[in-house]
């Protein structure tokens, strides 16, 4: 029989007197409204025909279903809604088996659940993760996933998102079996069990689970959660499904899937969902071929220089990595190694894909093995002149077409590249620390960068699995600089009557992992104070200034590495140490500040109005491209909580709140 068109995405052909239907929405087959139209005038069809003795589901390409259209939550409601779908999927009357050929994500899983059967392809993976965007499955997911597979497994893959691959699965109970042909063994599956009783997973009892590991698995994805509500809502969900009926159960998740798709939160979290989209995009830039790049040197073998390397070896890239002396390289290969051996202990990279990093991965003290580098990056001590003389150095080195870049934090790169003799092959890869762990990188497109030049430079981020954010040239680029401006605002508090514990618990109860105060203890204050005293001659006078920073660097107390900071740092442990409230307080005493009491909210209120000022200024100087790029640069790289959706996006709320 010849294919049969069902809507513009859902397609079916019959095999063996089996309805094989195929979902064509690319990218990633997400269930917009005419997939889900699609399936069920599939099953229609499948229905009206006595000779199809079943139905097969899978996926063009290489995903089976990648979940909802996000587009469409905040639009109405277009029938039918996919619980319809995945209703008459479970309750239809011939099997119906799901093959399972990519990812089966969100709505994608909950359709393989409502199946009578899953057959996973080897490179097929399940997937519940709502909860990355504020939700909870709408679809069935939190009550079949249960009992199929138990409470405390439900718990911690839908608490957490996580998703599973083909042979966890089958290990789960998720799947029925692995098949390098998941069609024809979900045929073949259809021909077994179609004179059968069916496998309703809805009419599964849930089985049986031990308290005390529901409580523990419970505790962790809490933990985890951060005081998020969907990862709350849906352990609750999961465990409801073993006290209330399947209908009950439904209705009780449909429910909380809407109340949560309308809440700030869920809209937070999407926002980081399409900016993650969006990132990385420069107009005019999408005509423009990269530059080809196999082989990236790194200068520098330190913990950042090493992460920067790992990267790029994990991603396939061969790595010369230059050093001051043959012993500085020694220490620096066995750096990389170490950090290659931890990642493989992680799970993350295997024993032989660990050693092809290591085949791959060149360290020298000779800076002639870079000449055939097609990119360089520095990341040595951030000084302009030693910077500068590194890249006059690599011009005699490297290939005319071969690109340069600097990892500096600060420095301005156009002086950078204005001592090279090409400019315009010079663009700013910012890293953050560690850069082997960290997404978040700052692509610099600096005075004379060529287009080609930054296409290839957002090319290599995105090869490494990163989140390549273009900035244009100021001082601190998008992130520094709006972090300085935070700084800044927190210690006017400071001088005005909080105190850095008070800054920093308003914080943390807001959902960042550590106040701003605990965070440059960790970093060390010395580096900011050295750029504080680099900008005295130019600052101006009448600006408010504040000098308790540099008296504790004046006193040595330089951070946690030097034992004490803003805090003191007993056994390790951070204390509120008595020395700096008085350094405060003597600091108020001269300018005759009378301190005041600050609230909670009127800390975070101000914190995040400094930034979303600084960002405001960037966009309009035109050095951010989008304020959703800076929300990504402030939850990627300085910990803003995810789930409140960033700095701009946080204004944009408040100012819509003000107006309505």
């Amino acid at each position: 029989m010849s294919e049969v068109r069902f809507s513009e995405s859902v397609s079916a052909r019959v095999e063996d007197d089996v309805l094989v239907v195929t979902i064509d929405n690319a990218p990633v087959n997400a269930l917009s409204s005419h997939v889900r139209s699609g399936l069920v005038a599939a099953l229609d069809h499948a229905a009206s025909l006595p000779t199809i003795r079943g139905v097969v589901i899978t996926g063009a390409g290489s995903t089976f279903i990648g979940g909802a259209d996000i587009r469409e939550f905040c639009k109405p409601a277009v029938e039918p809604t996919l619980p319809d779908v995945i209703e008459r999927i479970e309750a239809f009357e011939k099997p119906v088996v799901a093959a399972v050929n990519g990812a089966a994500l969100g709505g994608g899983c909950e359709v393989a659940l409502a199946c009578h059967g899953r057959i996973a392809g080897e490179k097929a993976s399940f997937g519940l993760p709502e909860v990355k965007l504020g939700l909870v499955p709408g679809a069935g997911g939190t009550q079949r996933l249960p009992r199929l597979i138990g409470i405390v497994a439900a718990i911690d893959l839908i608490g957490t998102g996580r998703a599973v691959k083909a042979a966890e699965a089958v290990t789960l109970g998720l799947a029925d079996s692995v098949a390098a042909d998941p069609v024809g063994a979900a045929l073949a599956f259809v021909q077994e069990h179609a004179a059968k009783p069916l496998h309703l997973t809805g009419m599964i009892a849930v089985p049986p689970a031990d308290a005390a590991a529901i409580s523990a698995t419970e505790a962790k994805v809490l933990a985890k959660a951060r005081g998020q509500a969907a990862p709350a809502e849906a352990v609750r969900l999961v465990k409801a499904a073993g006290e209330l009926d399947l209908k009950q159960g439904l209705t009780e998740e449909r429910a909380t899937f809407l109340r949560l798709r309308d809440s700030t939160e869920s809209a937070a979290l999407r926002n980081v969902f399409f900016a993650e989209r969006a990132v990385g995009k420069v107009e005019g830039l999408d005509k423009v071929s990269p530059r080809r790049i196999e082989t990236v040197g790194v200068v520098g073998t330190g913990l950042m220089g090493s992460g920067i390397a790992v990267s790029a070896l994990t991603s396939g890239y061969r790595v010369v990595a230059l050093e001051q002396t043959e012993e500085a390289a020694a220490s620096g290969r066995a750096r990389i190694a170490e950090t290659l051996d931890k990642t493989l202990r992680s799970g993350r990279l295997t024993a032989a894909g660990r050693d092809h990093c290591l085949a791959r991965l060149q360290t020298t003290a000779e800076a002639g093995d870079l000449a055939n580098a097609d990119l360089v990056i520095e990341a040595v001590f951030d000084d302009l002149q030693v910077k500068t003389e590194l890249f006059q150095r690599l011009d005699g080195i490297v290939a005319p077409g071969a690109i340069l870049a600097t990892n500096t934090s600060y420095l301005d790169p156009d002086a950078i590249a204005a001592g090279t003799a090409d400019p315009s092959r010079v663009v700013g890869l910012h890293f953050f620390s560690p850069a082997n762990v960290m997404r978040l990188v700052e692509v610099v497109n600096c005075a004379k960068t060529t287009p080609d030049v930054l296409a290839s430079a957002l090319a290599f981020v995105k090869r490494l699995g990163k989140l390549p954010v273009v900035s244009g040239v100021t001082e601190g680029f998008i992130g520094n600089r709006i972090f300085s401006a935070y700084r800044r605002e927190a210690e006017f508090m400071l001088e005005d009557g909080a105190l850095p514990e008070q800054i920093d618990a308003a914080l943390e109860a807001y959902g960042f992992p550590m106040g701003i105060f605990a965070v440059n203890d960790m970093a060390g204050l010395e580096i900011a104070w050295a750029r504080r005293k680099r900008q005295a001659a130019t600052r101006d006078p009448a600006a408010r200034y504040v000098e308790i920073a540099d008296r504790l660097c004046e006193a040595g107390r330089l951070g946690r590495k030097s034992g004490r900071g803003w805090y003191a740092y007993p056994d390790g442990k951070r204390a509120v140490d008595p020395e700096v409230t008085a350094v405060i307080e003597a600091a108020r005493a001269v300018k005759n500040i009378t301190p005041r009491d600050f609230t909670a909210d009127e800390i975070v209120s101000r914190l995040l109005k400094a930034m979303a000022d600084e960002g405001t200024a960037l966009l309009a100087e035109g050095i951010a491209a989008r304020p959703s790029d800076i929300d990504l640069v402030l939850i990627n790289g300085y910990g803003f909580p995810a789930h409140k959706g960033g700095p701009m996006f946080t204004a944009e709320q408040n100012k819509d709140k003000s107006h309505g």
